[in-house]
């Protein structure tokens, strides 16, 4: 029975509402930006409401949020729109795409599109070629509507298991602090709600979602994560396991957000550049905590590689501060290498002498 129906709202959907309105305010205090010059929503009129995407696999967590997005679309707050990815991964994917595509028409949505895409690992897992490829269609369908916001429909659940799974692989701060409720135009309003309450909704409003069958594939570590691993820590540590996780997701973003600016800062100010190398001062590196210097010598890193240095690479690299053994050179990723710089030697910084650690780009072989 739909919230229509019974005459008052469901206090369910009130919530995830809510939580939605939340999101876009916060992102687009002033009901959204002003239409840029020369952009379809300036052609269209100065009144025109920015355009809301949601990426709608078909699934219950998509297909709740693009209901309740559909709500404010409804009242006129905003243009909402949907985009569904087919990765063409599964036997009747595009069959899939096509009856999301139908059930999201009907809820009022406009535009909706299906883009399909082609996944490649190359050299990566299948889970993350497949995210590749989604959210390279999801900016490409940005770009050509102009949209100022895309709806993800991550759930409480999702972020527990990422926290897991970052646990599992032994990953720092920013991993465990999960996936992030905004990034650049990309929104997780419903990561406060369960998946059992997506699921709720769906039922609440008659969308008969499609159930992925890899949800259930014993094959994927989040799977298992899903239908084993977290179970059993509910049964063993008692409920609200699922809820503690986020919430200590939520405090380690916080904490990441500081130390990355702070890096980011001491970084902007010690870093040197000449003929492509990235020179950062030893006796600067050296006064900073461990777990600044670890984030600026990362920072040289993915500026000359766009890479993520594994921690035993920063350990080994911060290694050669202590100048003991080997002044290099010592591999942290990404093909990039570092050396410490003697004293003797002149660095590009002021036209002084001091030493340094050099961060260089190898080429590939």
């Amino acid at each position: 029975m739909s919230t229509r129906s019974r005459g008052r709202l469901n206090p369910l959907i009130g919530k995830a509402r809510q939580h939605l309105r939340q999101a876009l305010q916060e992102y687009m205090p002033d009901d959204g930006p002003a239409p840029r010059a020369g952009s379809r929503a300036d052609a269209g009129g100065a009144g025109e409401k920015p355009l809301i995407l949601v990426a709608c696999s078909g699934g219950p967590d998509s297909m709740a949020l693009a209901s309740v997005a559909a709500f404010f679309a409804g009242r006129g707050d905003y243009r909402v729109g949907a985009v569904v990815v087919d990765h063409g991964l599964q036997d009747g994917s595009a069959a899939v795409a096509d009856d999301a595509r139908r059930k999201l028409e009907g809820m009022g949505l406009d535009p909706v599109e299906v883009r399909t895409v082609s996944v490649t690992h190359e050299g990566m897992g299948p889970e993350a070629a497949a995210r590749n490829a989604r959210y390279a269609a999801l900016d490409a369908a940005v770009a050509e509507h102009d949209a100022a916001a895309v709806l993800l429909g991550h759930t409480l659940d999702d972020q527990a298991e990422q926290v897991l799974l970052g646990l599992a692989r032994g990953s720092g701060t920013r991993s465990l602090a999960g996936m992030p409720a905004s990034r650049g135009k990309y929104l997780r309003p419903f990561l406060g709600l369960r998946r059992h309450e997506t699921l709720e909704i769906c039922d609440i409003e008659e969308l008969d979602p499609w159930h992925d069958p890899t949800n259930a594939d014993p094959r994927y570590a989040r799977s298992r994560v899903r239908s084993e691993i977290l179970p059993l820590l509910e049964d063993n540590l008692g409920p609200g396991i699922a809820e503690a996780l986020y919430r200590s997701s939520r405090i380690l973003a916080q904490d990441a957000d500081y130390l990355d600016s702070l890096a980011q800062d001491h970084y902007t100010r010690m870093r040197a550049v000449n003929e492509g190398e990235i020179h950062l001062s030893e006796a600067e590196l050296r006064d900073l905590p461990a777990s600044l210097r670890q984030r600026v010598m990362a920072l040289a890193v993915a500026e000359l590689a766009d890479a993520r240095p594994p921690f035993e690479r920063l350990l080994a690299a911060e290694a050669l501060l202590r100048r003991q053994g080997s002044a290099g050179p010592v591999e942290v990723g990404g093909h990039v290498s570092v050396y410490r710089q003697s004293l003797s030697q002149r660095v590009p910084r002021s036209g002084r002498g001091c030493g340094t650690l050099v961060f260089i780009k190898n080429p590939k072989i």
